[in-house]
């Protein structure tokens, strides 16, 4: 089904059925990339009436705004199509969640125990305040233990803590070495920009990542990447690999090429916990995007799997596309057209999130989200899109 969309600012918006392809799906085959969805929290109907805006909404009134049937059926949605899923990270709108509604989403996350599994952040917002470097530690390592214990990989969020103390490497250096050492393995390193969280500018300075990736290559199993660059990726991602680490990428702009890599059949595999995974030199995954493109990518993984190269590139390529546009600046709005695009494909009864920061983008940005989710094969039903764009350019919800 193809439906044309009044659009009075520009061109006609074309919606058409992306999971309608007559296009044969590739045999069957044991993946070759590792790939997280880093999932969003879906909101109960009547959040925005209980959400005091600018303000901000505390712990408490967040853990009462999830709906948390839509938000693990939403979760069981990604995993199959093959990902697994990545709990409680900057996607779920971890920074405004807080650590009561994010411990529920790691616990009942474990709880649906998903055959792609799942990692989730620990940080140290379980404290009201961190005053000192012992107390950062001892938070960061409760959570790891929590999410070991529901079953997750712990995947070590960036600590604006370390910022705000004007923290050197030597520092950095320590503060890491000692959560690793009083945590089990696995855990992975989280290296988000600036352009996520303003309050990360500078954040790993000097050598640190490095020799914090140095300390223990066996239990420290890699790193994440959010930082839009390109460049540093392959850096990061040549070091690891001397290592046998893994770097999963968190480039939203160029994730197509960098997951590609080198195009080589994989022939060795690292360990990460009770999986082991191939690797070379290219980047697995852990994607805030894939969150609204898991069936296009996981048809596009599949083509990957089987040495489908061209296969992989016609489905892969314009979901890049669309995630460049969901991503644009200011970035950390991203959230919005990723709800925006649950929303059409009827994962979810509102767009809402959390502070209403979904208004921060006008509908000009979503109608091109909705235009780029058609050309990537991330509609699911066009009709259904199609009702609930025009509810949302008549005001609805806005």
């Amino acid at each position: 089904m193809k439906i044309e969309l009044p659009n009075p600012d520009g061109e006609p918006i074309w919606l058409e059925d992306g999971s309608l392809s007559s296009e044969p799906e590739p045999a069957a085959a044991a993946p070759v990339r590792v790939a997280y969805a880093a999932a969003h929290i879906i909101l109960k109907d009547d959040a925005t009436q209980r959400s005091n805006g600018a303000a901000g909404s505390s712990s408490a009134d967040a853990i009462e705004m999830v709906d948390w049937d839509q938000t693990m059926a939403f979760r069981q949605h990604l995993a199959s199509h093959g990902f697994g899923i990545a709990e409680a990270m900057d996607t779920a709108q971890r920074f405004e969640l807080g650590w009561p509604a994010a411990r529920r989403l790691i616990e009942q996350c474990g709880e649906l125990d998903l055959e792609t599994g799942f990692i989730a952040g620990a940080g140290a917002d379980q404290c009201d305040e961190v005053v000192n470097t012992t107390m950062l530690v001892e938070a960061v390592v409760e959570q790891v233990r929590i999410i070991q214990q529901a079953g997750g990989i712990a995947i070590i969020l960036p600590m604006p803590w370390l910022c705000r103390w004007n923290c050197d490497e030597q520092q950095y250096l320590e503060i890491y070495r000692s959560i690793i050492e009083q945590s089990e393995g696995p855990v992975l390193l989280h290296w988000l920009g600036p352009m996520f969280l303003a309050e990360l500018a500078g954040y790993f300075p000097g050598d640190s990542l490095q020799r914090i990736l140095d300390i223990d290559p066996d239990k420290v199993r890699g790193v994440k990447m959010s930082m839009l660059d390109h460049d540093l990726e392959l850096e990061v991602r040549r070091r690891c690999s001397e290592r046998d680490q893994i770097v999963l990428t968190g480039d939203d702009f160029h994730f197509c090429s960098l997951m590609e890599g080198a195009g080589t059949t994989p022939t060795r595999s690292v360990p990460l916990g009770d999986r082991q995974i191939p690797t070379g030199d290219f980047s697995h995954a852990l994607l805030g995007v894939l969150d609204a493109v898991a069936v296009p990518a996981g048809r596009a993984l599949r083509h990957l799997a089987v040495g489908d190269v061209e296969g992989y590139r016609r489905w892969m390529e314009p979901c890049e596309k669309y995630g460049q546009k969901v991503f644009e600046a200011p970035t950390h709005l991203y959230k919005a057209g990723l709800a925006f695009t649950s929303w059409l494909n009827g994962h979810q009864r509102q767009p809402l999130l959390l502070d209403r920061i979904d208004l921060d983008r006008d509908l000009d940005h979503l109608l091109d989200v909705a235009r780029l989710a058609s050309k990537a094969g991330a509609i699911v039903d066009a009709g259904v899109a199609a009702e609930r764009i025009e509810l949302m350019m008549a005001g609805v919800h806005r």
